[in-house]
């Protein structure tokens, strides 16, 4: 199998310190791969990246057209939100109108990932619940889902749960993969996590852009969680998130998603093309430059696209006191 490749350095002074390598592929909506770093079938869990796809059968089933979901509600589904109080207020909202109680979310609860929430929180002796887990969204979707097909609520998390079973099959029909041959996990928010190799986890998301081979149910779902997230990129991540300013600098040309571990997948409707990335140690560090160099050599960022993202691309390095000290910078060439 074709070995990782460094895909960012790490510079302080005239020495490379530290090196990042992964695995890149670049796939049409017809699963040829057209460019690659690493090993473009290196298997690997798409953690996060799925919550687009897992949101196709809560569209499709009739469950988001049941509790009425807005496009910015449909973005919360796919989201891993930083906690900010739009983002809370939209799945607790949500949850209400379908007459299901937060406590029914079994995500656990953690801080707001955007800091100025976590000190105000702290600051005023109030705990996170599961509505501020980044996943509080997915969890919602997942419950919307099992109560308009009848399922239990308590169990919507396990492996065997209907819901649980309509998502892995969606994602091994977006794929490709049999479901059978989806290595299954358990995610941070303990609901299935799918294992898949990162050219079928781009073919996904290039599918999931371009309706390509769909059925016509399946493509309007697809088209309207593309949409929904391209009109509302502030609901799929937060404030200076990544994912949020890729889609709101490209005007939602471009919908990319984040997961742990170093893995993002970036769907490209108008070219038909998906792509997943994975930084084989899993360091978030690494993923951002990466990706945005990606975007350039495959010519999908304009000139002043790439000078908002510039943050994201050559992330300085500072010392305790602000100084910059090194850089971040990638490192790699696709190759066909």
């Amino acid at each position: 199998m074709p070995a990782p490749e460094t895909i960012v350095r790490i510079t302080r002074g005239p020495l490379a310190e530290s090196v990042h390598r992964g695995h890149i592929a670049v796939v049409d909506s017809g699963g040829t791969v057209l460019k690659h770093v690493g090993d473009a079938s290196y298997k690997t869990f798409a953690r996060s990246t799925a919550k687009l796809l897992q949101a196709i059968p809560v569209i499709e089933s009739g469950a988001a057209e049941r509790y009425e979901l807005s496009d910015k509600e449909i973005a919360i589904v796919c989201a891993s939100h930083s906690g900010e109080q739009e983002h809370v207020e939209t799945v607790r909202n949500l949850l209400m109108r379908a007459d299901i109680s937060p406590k029914r979310l079994q995500c656990g609860p953690h801080e707001p990932l955007y800091r100025p929430a976590a000190v105000r929180m702290r600051e005023s002796g109030e705990k996170p619940t599961a509505l501020h887990n980044n996943c509080s969204g997915k969890h919602t979707g997942m419950l919307l889902l099992a109560k308009h097909t009848g399922s239990p609520l308590e169990s919507y998390m396990s492996p065997d749960h209907p819901v649980q079973r309509m998502m892995l099959e969606t994602v091994s029909d977006m794929s490709g993969v049999p479901a059978d041959e989806i290595a299954l996990g358990t995610d941070g928010c303990g609901v299935p996590v799918f294992g898949l190799p990162l050219d079928k986890l781009a073919y996904a998301f290039a599918r999931l852009g371009s309706g390509t081979g769909l059925s016509a149910k399946r493509a309007e779902a697809c088209q309207r969680i593309v949409a929904a997230i391209g009109r509302f990129p502030y609901y799929l991540a937060g404030t200076d998130r990544f994912d949020t300013r890729l889609i709101e600098v490209t005007k939602g040309r471009l919908i990319g998603k984040g997961g742990a571990e170093g893995v993002f997948t970036v769907a490209v409707p108008d070219k038909g093309l998906g792509i997943a990335l994975k930084a084989e140690d899993g360091n978030q560090r690494a993923v951002y430059p990466a990706v945005v160099e990606t975007l350039k050599q495959l010519d999908l960022l304009v000139g002043s696209e790439l000078e908002q993202l510039k943050p994201f691309h050559f992330p300085d390095i500072h010392n305790w006191s602000g100084n910059v000290v090194g850089k971040t910078e990638p490192a790699f060439r696709l190759r066909p």
